[in-house]
């Protein structure tokens, strides 16, 4: 860079390396550099134009070097800018990845005094950081930064309007807010799609939906489909390369719109990319919108918004520069993007600013360059382009619209940047279906003003407080409202959870007294069969609490005392509308309300459903007492029935008693409630044998209350896990891996028939201790003869000392249910289960037998359709009648076997039918892979046809040649297994002409073919020849149009009964048949055709044939 005073015009071109210099001045121009100072540089000012010209195909089409050159060349002949400085250029690829662009960008600074670029977005903010670091111009046109960041970068500009605000004052004028933005997935699209995102919020505006369209067959779909699912989505910006300039995505992009039916008046589509350039509209036609119909219907949704060229289009001024001779004429206007005009203006407007730096006096530096970007007007390519007061660059812009039904662009408003505000030119927007899209409130365009949807901030926040003061008062009310419905349906209705003494009456059994005598009360005396009659306690009529007869001082007493003598340490039996319950009292005397927080847990514990855990109905709440009452089992608790010796358990019924009770803790873990008191006294059993886990969320019920508890004595905490026995206060929450220690302990409980830890000789206090603190480890002794050695590891595993590698009620379950595969049960519980689990798997057996049926039926479809024809078949299925049908023309082979008869008398039957089904299943195997439809088989006699029932044309006499030869050269080699050394000749007839096809008969019906062609095909093959396949006249005139080669010699005059003498031919190959055909045997004279030479037969056979012809005889 120069100062300004070596920068006068007549110094600096003496000075520059210029073209003008005469040759005289050569020697001085030396001596003066010399004496000049060193901070003297060239005067050449080199302009890098930066974009991404070689890796985009469309932007190659902008030929950059070309609008640069152009630029160049006339500001060297433009007075009002050459007088300081020679201008040159240099083209720099940016590369089409962001990352490579922006390490492009930094490798540039050597190459050029200022850049004109870049193009990709994603770099604009390091360029305006590094120019201002070298201290070079950075202009670029594609850059979105706002006034504040260009402040801040200090040396860079822009050439042209932010294409963003262009955007915003077309938005504010129609009142379209929210706007969606898709780019193409290419890198430079992404990223200004993203920056214009960001450039629109700053504006204000809500830009609800970026979304990328990826580069696969639903990548337009999946983008628009993102659009629709916004809410009131008015505008789509498509941030890719305009398709009337030769972009593919928007093509695609536009066809899906219309396809989605978003082509309607509901959206409007922008294309980004036309606001950096002129695109072409004065006697402008595009193809595309000819050549295709859904692309010309989709762009009748598109604005497009563009530089705009009043005086000359941009194909005008480029036409004249080539005519001047200043672009070459290789080069189509049609086809250069109009981008080059944006170049050119570019490289123009830095020339300005460096021209205007340089007559200021300054430094001619990044950002002195900047700051003069102000008060100029320049003629730019094809319109003109000036700076104001503030440094914003100034363009005109145009709106331009297509009229629905052509191939034009039509101008419809211009844009007034200045103001902010468009201006009417004309031509009318053609909306479609006469639809435009709705518009948004002015708040979101009101820069002072808080917007919310189009509504007042004022009003929102008022609204607000009153939806939140009515929300606030109306939860209160329900609330409210809940709690007394919810206390009303707990006191009356279906839903009642709270009994009373008029709800109830107390039942007691034969050895009442001895249970409450008896330290160790079990529930087994309660069971149907030991109940007595009852009555009425005297002393209070009005009560229903009845007691056993002879109970003489209870009947004295008042009911109060009554039920605190009735109540054991386990419960009482009671019953509820007629059903048994089990009534569990709480611990304390009095209780005079149930707690809130006890309704809640208790509610959520009755809504536990399992077929293996025990239902809670409800309370028992009256006289102070406070009782839980659950479903009655009749078989009492897993601990009366181990120590029943009259009832005898097999292992799987102890492992059917166990996986009852695993299933169900592991309903309980599922819904995360913890037991915490597990053991076999509250695991209860049905009369149907199943066990029910009970008690659960008993602590809970317990906290909720607020009720204290004594401590547990020693034997009540045998299945206790060891690391709560050392923490009293997470033994009374309990946790699922000490649950799984109880589980073990019940398993030991149940395999030994005996109580924990039996076979230790030590006092409960004892074992506690132990088990509480280790070492040594104690725990139970199971015999491994007792139980499967799986069953015991699993056990073994369950009582872990760590409780982290206790496996968890999944892992359980899943092991334990492997145990007793290939195992049978005992009967009664075999039944029951299968019982069960038919009527839980009905559905599932319903839908395999339907299965089965399927299956069934489509092997019986497929022998129906081997019997008779599948058109046939079907029809006679659905009882539709089948009428005869005609046929103008097939062909039929028959073929019998030489020498039958002479064959069967020398077998036995098994032997001839074992002979027929081999030779006939070859057969069949062979028309398999031929257009051919099997007739029948009577005896050795084998029918076939072509062109029935399907017709083929003319194809049916080639189709039974080819399997005429294929199944003459399979018998060639065929051998019959009880008779090998006998060679099997058949003869073979075939005969084309018209027939009758129909089926005969109800009872075991048959598609029988009718006419003189059957009867004809027959007599072919009686008079046929063994190994030869004798063709009638027709069917040779046939083979012969069909031109594939058939070898047929003439046999001569032969008389057909009932046809009388013709001529008939052998079939003997065809082209490019090469397998091989066995060789017919020699006549002698006067022998037959139809049987087989006595020399052919072994010695053995021919006794046996002699002696069945004496027979006969």
């Amino acid at each position: 860079m120069v100062p300004a005073w070596l920068g006068s015009p007549g110094f600096l071109l003496y000075l520059s390396n210029h073209p003008r210099w005469g040759c005289c001045r050569v020697l001085l121009f030396w001596l003066l550099f010399l004496c000049l100072p060193s901070f003297i540089q060239p005067t050449t000012f080199k302009v890098g134009v930066m974009g991404p010209w070689s890796c985009d195909p469309i932007f190659t089409r902008t030929y950059s070097d070309a609008a640069a050159k152009l630029a160049t060349a006339r500001l060297n002949k433009d007075p009002t800018v050459n007088q300081g400085y020679w201008f040159d250029y240099v083209i720099l690829n940016e590369d089409c990845q962001t990352p490579q662009a922006l390490v492009g960008f930094i490798n540039a600074q050597g190459y050029a005094s200022g850049f004109v670029g870049p193009v990709n977005l994603a770099t604009c903010e390091a360029a305006g950081l590094l120019g201002k670091a070298w201290n070079k111009p950075v202009f670029s046109w594609a850059c979105l930064t706002d006034d504040a960041q260009a402040e801040r970068f200090g040396s860079f500009a822009r050439p042209l309007p932010q294409a963003s605000a262009v955007l915003f004052a077309v938005l504010k004028y129609f009142r379209w807010a929210n706007v969606a933005v898709i780019s193409a997935d290419q890198d430079i699209w992404v990223e200004a799609g993203q920056a214009l995102a960001d450039s629109l919020r700053g504006f204000g505006l809500p830009v609800s939906v970026v979304t990328t369209m990826e580069d696969e067959p639903n990548g337009a779909r999946k983008a628009l489909r993102r659009v629709q699912r916004a809410d009131n989505i008015r505008v789509v910006v498509m941030c890719m390369h305009s398709v009337l300039l030769g972009g593919e995505e928007q093509r695609l992009l536009l066809e899906k719109a219309e396809e989605l039916d978003m082509i309607d008046g509901t959206y409007v589509f922008i294309p980004y990319d036309a606001l950096t350039y002129s695109m072409p509209y004065q006697k402008e036609s595009y193809a595309m919108l000819d050549d295709n119909i859904k692309l010309r219907m989709a762009y009748d949704a598109v604005l497009t918004v563009t530089m705009d060229s009043p005086e000359r289009s941009f194909r005008e001024a480029f036409r004249e520069a080539q005519e001047k001779g200043e672009v070459p004429s290789r080069l189509s206007a049609d086809q250069v993007h109009p981008l080059f005009g944006t170049i050119y203006n570019s490289i123009y407007f830095l020339a300005k600013a460096v021209e205007s730096t340089r007559k200021s006096g300054k430094w001619v530096t990044g950002s002195s360059i900047a700051e003069h970007t102000r008060d100029f007007e320049l003629e730019g390519f094809s319109q003109t382009v000036s700076a104001d007061k503030n440094g914003e660059a100034i363009v005109p812009y145009i709106i331009l619209d297509t009229d629905g039904k052509g191939n034009r662009l039509w101008p419809t408003y211009s844009v007034d940047i200045t103001a902010g505000t468009l201006r009417y030119v004309g031509h009318a927007i053609h909306w479609p279906q006469g639809s435009r899209p709705d518009s948004d409130s002015n708040c979101w365009f009101d820069t002072v003003t808080i917007c919310s949807g189009g509504v007042d901030a004022s009003f929102v926040l008022l609204l607000f407080l009153l939806v939140a003061a009515l929300i606030l008062g109306g939860a209160a009310l329900a609330y409210y409202l809940r709690r007394r419905i919810q206390h009303a349906q707990l006191m009356k209705g279906p839903n009642k959870i709270v009994l009373t003494m008029d709800d109830i009456t107390f039942l007691n059994t034969q050895n009442s007294k001895k249970k409450m005598e008896d330290s160790h009360p079990s529930l087994m005396g309660k069971s149907i069969s030991d109940m007595r009659s009852i009555k009425s306690v005297a002393a209070n009529p009005d009560t229903n609490i009845a007691v056993a007869e002879g109970d003489e001082k209870a009947k004295t007493s008042s009911h109060v005392p009554l039920l605190l003598l009735l109540f054991n340490t386990q419960g009482i039996v009671a019953a509820v509308q007629g059903d048994w319950v089990w009534l569990k009292k709480f611990p304390g005397e009095s209780h005079h309300e149930i707690k809130p927080a006890t309704k809640t847990a208790f509610c959520k514990l009755r809504d536990l459903r399992h077929e293996n855990v025990n239902l809670f109905l409800g309370f028992f709440h009256d006289c102070g007492i406070f009782a839980i009452v659950s479903e009655h089992c009749t078989r009492g608790s897993l601990e009366d029935l181990i120590r029943n010796e009259d009832m005898k358990l097999d292992w799987m019924f102890k492992s059917s008693l166990l996986l009852d009770l695993i299933k169900g803790m592991k309903y309980l873990h599922h819904r995360e409630v913890v037991h915490g008191r597990l053991k076999s006294r509250n695991c209860v059993v049905d009369g149907r044998f199943v066990l029910k886990v009970t008690d659960h969320g008993y602590n809970e019920l317990l906290e909720a209350q607020k009720i204290p508890t004594a401590p547990p004595k020693p034997e009540e905490r045998f299945w206790t896990a060891p690391e709560l026995l050392r923490d009293p206060v997470q033994e009374r929450k309990g946790t699922f891996r000490g649950d799984v220690y109880s589980i073990s302990i019940i398993m030991q409980e149940v395999i030994c028939r005996a109580a924990p830890y039996c076979m230790l000789d030590m006092s409960p206090e004892e074992i506690i201790k132990k088990v509480e603190k280790p070492p040594p480890l104690c725990r139970p002794s199971v015999s491994v003869d007792q139980a499967p050695m799986e069953c015991i590891q699993l056990m073994k595993q369950c009582w872990s000392e760590q409780a982290e590698r206790r496996p968890s009620i999944d892992q359980i379950f899943d092991q334990f249910k492997n145990i007793n595969k290939g195992r049978k049960t005992n009967i009664i519980d075999s039944m029951l289960r299968m019982l069960e689990q038919y009527s839980s798997n009905l559905e599932d057996l319903i839908r395999e037998r339907t299965e089965e049926l399927e299956v069934e039926k489509q092997k019986t479809d497929k022998l129906l359709t081997q019997m008779l024809p599948p058109s046939v078949a079907e029809a006679l299925k659905t009882g539709a009648p089948v009428e005869p049908e005609y046929f103008e023309e097939v062909t039929l082979y028959f073929s019998d076997i030489v020498g039958f008869t002479t064959i069967s008398a020398m077998s036995e039957p098994i032997e001839v039918v074992d002979l027929l089904n081999d030779l006939y299943t070859l057969f069949d195997a062979i028309i398999g892979s031929h257009d051919v439809y099997k007739v029948e088989t009577i005896g050795d006699a084998y029918m076939v046809a072509s062109g029935l029932p399907k017709r083929n044309g003319n194809r049916h006499a080639g189709e039974i040649a080819n399997m005429s030869l294929d199944i003459l050269s399979t018998v060639g080699t065929f051998r019959m297994r009880h008779m090998p050394e006998v060679p099997v000749r058949i003869r073979i007839g075939l005969h084309s002409g018209p027939c009758v096809a129909g089926v005969v008969g109800l009872t075991m019906p048959r598609y029988c073919l009718f006419g003189d062609t059957v009867n004809t095909a027959s007599r072919m093959e009686s008079t046929g020849l063994p190994y030869r396949i004798h063709v009638n006249m027709r069917t040779v005139q046939i083979l012969h149009t069909l031109k594939e080669g058939f070898k047929l010699d003439i046999r001569g005059k032969t008389e057909l009964k009932g046809k009388g003498i013709e001529d008939t031919y052998w079939l003997v190959g065809r082209e490019g048949f090469n397998k091989p055909i066995p060789t017919p045997p020699d006549l002698l004279p006067g022998a037959s055709n139809h049987g087989i030479s006595m020399d052919e037969i072994p010695e053995e056979r021919k006794k046996k044939l002699q002696k069945a012809r004496g027979g006969q005889t």
